[in-house]
């Protein structure tokens, strides 16, 4: 089936291009001699996780609980970062199920968490690892001074149950001297203390091809990559040949000349704007801004005739790829004009 005779809108995953992305950027980090740990919020699916650890990938990042689950649900993957503070019984007690099935890793920037996870695996077979989590500048979650981190470090070594595995930040785009003075600090004063700093994992994509300006850093985690976006593309971070995901729409309406309207609103191309103008990229009418969005349609317009047609399908590389995947239950992967498979989006909608 050629993707054009597919019902609009659909969110189409060109794996070629996913592959593609998935080698170029491995090799790249490994000719500088640093882990890759990709974010798997981007696609949400198992096999292109597979695929990522495949070509060399140390591991996975994940953001819950429950997207870590899914992830693991079929099998073959055996390493997961979750970024993000733990708390709350329920979800301290899925953890632990969890650390059975894999070789578990946390974050932590504070001591209640701390003291619910120690609570929890004080009595497991082997102790959790935790990262401590530092607020470089991009005003997050995070320990924000080099001697907090080293205060938690040394606390997360004492408490039953968790041993100290490193440092971690999401840092600030194009402030990577801060960054790293941060971070080499925090490391300086852990290991004063007789404590080992094995990992320190950094990340984000705007910055992807200067990773280097944070020599500091073991380990990058990164999502975007494997599909890129408009975002990238604005930053030429990535071209347009670049984006492997793009949602197909349909011309349903054009009310005048100079506007039209698609059947994709913000229930797939979402309202993340990233500060960009209109709300995506089309591909081969890049002079055409998607003005405005209901949540069924999208309102296209020009200071001149669209030249647009009822009918017509067009692809849309949206402004940020990550969300666009939490919308779907299923994309569509393609190569070319070929449909390949329909793909459940599996970690969709975790949230706890």
């Amino acid at each position: 089936m050629n993707y054009y005779e597919i019902d609009t809108p659909a969110v189409l995953i060109d794996l070629a291009v996913t592959e593609k992305n998935i080698k170029t950027y491995q090799t790249y980090c490994d000719g500088k001699g640093l882990n890759l740990r990709p974010h798997i919020k981007t696609h949400k699916i198992p096999e292109l996780a597979k695929l990522q650890l495949k070509a060399g990938a140390v591991g996975i990042t994940c953001q819950k609980v429950s997207e870590a689950e899914s992830m693991l649900s079929e099998g073959g993957i055996d390493d997961v970062l979750i970024t993000y503070n733990i708390y709350g019984e329920s979800k301290l007690q899925g953890l632990l199920r969890l650390s059975e099935k894999c070789n578990l890793s946390v974050v932590a920037d504070n001591v209640v968490c701390l003291k619910g996870l120690s609570k929890t695996f004080k009595e497991a077979e082997k102790p959790l690892k935790v990262l401590v989590e530092c607020d470089t500048g991009a005003l997050r979650c995070g320990v924000v001074t080099p001697e907090e981190a080293c205060s938690l470090a040394k606390k997360i070594e004492s408490m039953p149950g968790l041993k100290f595995g490193g440092l971690m930040t999401y840092p600030p785009i194009s402030q990577q001297k801060k960054v790293n003075h941060f971070l080499e600090t925090a490391k300086n004063l852990i290991e004063t203390h007789g404590i080992t700093v094995d990992t320190v994992s950094i990340g984000g994509s705007p910055n992807m091809w200067e990773v280097e300006k944070i020599p500091i850093g073991t380990e990058y985690r990164i999502g975007t990559y494997i599909y890129n976006d408009r975002s990238l593309m604005e930053r030429e971070v990535c071209s347009e040949g670049d984006c492997a995901l793009t949602i197909l729409a349909t011309v349903v309406s054009t009310p005048t000349s100079e506007r039209a309207v698609i059947d994709a609103g913000s229930k797939v191309l979402t309202t993340d704007l990233f500060g960009l103008t209109g709300h995506g990229h089309i591909i081969d009418h890049p002079e055409l801004i998607i003005s405005q969005l209901s949540e069924e349609h999208a309102c296209i317009v020009s200071d001149r005739p669209t030249g647009l047609s009822i009918g017509q399908k067009l692809r849309v590389i949206p402004n940020h790829a990550c969300v666009v995947s939490n919308m779907v239950d299923e994309v569509i992967f393609i190569e070319g004009q070929n449909v390949l498979k329909k793909q459940a989006v599996v970690a969709r909608g975790k949230v706890l």
